[in-house]
């Protein structure tokens, strides 16, 4: 690729697409209002943006009922639930508190995005309060909001991922052994893998 392709000026970039358009601009708040937060609270999934000095992770969340919890218009709270024990969000969040989430409602074609800093609490009292059927999270990452605006409904109506017609079967993909498989040079059996996935599906979601 030709470098006099290649945009590395903002100028440059800016005149390519020009002004952001007014209202694109103005719904950009630095807190919850209440329909922000009927939106962010009507959301069971988000992806989480960290950095950290190993780099970059996006990693999907998703929760009974609501992701996150709205303290107030500054304060959302989600818990962390079992998962791989990467802990790459995490890490992240210990080195650089900078954070990003960006909330998803089934059906609904807008999603949100919050960009704000983050702490990791294991304040008992916190952790009880986002117990789910007995079992309380290892921690709850709390975010002050500093950006807080709903993102328009195009990316979602291009790739139509809530019409039915367009839901793939999960033999189109491969399966999580088979990627898995993939990945190792063992005798990993990717068939028993995934019959023991379904089965932790089933008894360590939380």
């Amino acid at each position: 690729m030709s470098k006099e392709h290649i945009i590395t000026d903002i100028g440059r970039l800016e005149t390519l697409y020009g002004e952001a358009t007014p209202r694109a601009v103005t719904k950009e708040l630095r807190y919850l209002n209440s329909e922000y937060r009927t939106f962010v609270e009507a959301a069971p999934f988000m992806a989480v943006a960290t950095v950290g000095s190993e780099g970059l992770d996006c990693s999907p969340r998703g929760d009974r009922g609501s992701i996150a919890r709205v303290v107030d218009e500054k304060t959302v709270q989600f818990a962390d639930r079992r998962g791989n024990n990467r802990l790459d969000t995490l890490r992240n969040i210990v080195q650089d508190n900078r954070i990003g989430l960006l909330f998803l409602v089934p059906g609904v074609s807008e999603t949100m995005r919050i960009n704000g800093r983050a702490i990791i609490s294991v304040a008992p009292d916190l952790l009880a309060s986002f117990s789910v059927d007995g079992k309380a999270p290892r921690s709850v990452v709390e975010v002050t909001v500093e950006q807080a605006y709903f993102q328009c409904s195009k990316a979602l109506v291009r790739s139509r991922i809530w019409d039915k017609e367009n839901q793939l079967a999960e033999t189109d993909v491969p399966t999580a052994g088979q990627m898995l498989g993939a990945t190792v040079s063992d005798d990993f059996d990717p068939d028993e893998y995934d019959k023991a996935s379904q089965q932790r599906q089933g008894d360590e979601l939380w």
